[in-house]
């Protein structure tokens, strides 16, 4: 099983920090954001990361390495000075997942999200198109994204909606007919493709092909200067208490 950290990101919300450093490169708890991903999936033995990159790409590796020092082979998947949105940016991934019909899902991972959800509770194989976790709607997000329904699919629509965690397990025939659901538009037809990832789940979600589980422990979407120092603050205190 491979993984995929989403890391291509332009970080507009996150200026000044993000004039010099990439979002994910971001400093929390004494580390990069993307380095707990990647010590939470090496943990739970992915071997192969794969890393979408755009905005300062080259900060990636001259900061991670190779990924041996977390016992991983990380691979840089540069998407160009724009970046490819979430579902671009997977459908570009795929040669580097080794998709092929008989493939297992892959881990995706928004890199600029923190979060005490244990990896190993993700599912090694799904027989849908999609697991998601889904978290508690945070302030910025009231409405919430999907609602989890009693047993455990996951639908557009529902009376109780939470807020997808940038979390999942996927299985690459979810972008077989994507063309289909995102019809043509420049984007979509330029090369590579630029589009979004949420319609393809909604898409899925109709079919019934989308399964998740809810996340009641922490999780930060580390989407502005103040929600990254809170955290900051959150997990050095967290720290002091330890020690």
């Amino acid at each position: 099983m491979k993984a995929l950290i989403f890391a291509a990101g332009l970080g507009e919300r996150m200026r000044p920090l993000t004039d010099t450093t990439p979002k994910p490169l971001l400093r929390v708890g004494g580390k990069p954001l993307i380095v707990w991903h990647l010590e939470k999936l090496a943990a739970i033995g992915i071997r192969d990361v794969v890393i979408n990159t755009s905005w300062l790409a080259h900060q990636f590796s001259e900061t991670l390495g190779d990924g041996r020092i977390w016992g991983l082979r990380l691979h840089f998947c540069y998407e160009g000075p724009t970046p490819l949105e979430t579902g671009g940016g997977v459908w570009n991934a795929l040669t580097l997942l080794e998709y092929n019909e008989m493939s297992t899902p892959f881990i995706a991972v928004n890199g600029d999200i923190w979060t005490d959800y244990d990896f190993a509770r993700l599912p090694r194989d799904i027989a849908d198109d999609a697991h998601l976790v889904l978290v508690d709607n945070p302030e910025h997000n009231p409405g919430g994204d999907f609602a989890l329904q009693s047993d455990g699919h996951v639908a557009s629509e529902g009376a109780s909606r939470l807020t997808f965690a940038g979390i999942g397990v996927y299985r690459a025939r979810l972008f077989d007919q994507w063309l289909d659901v995102i019809g043509e538009n420049p984007d979509s037809t330029a090369s590579p493709p630029r589009f979004k990832l949420a319609p393809l789940l909604r898409a899925a979600m109709q079919r019934g092909r989308v399964r998740g589980e809810h996340h009641r422990g922490r999780w930060t979407d580390v989407g502005t200067p103040e929600r990254l120092a809170e955290l900051d603050r959150q997990l050095g205190s967290a720290n002091d208490q330890d020690s």
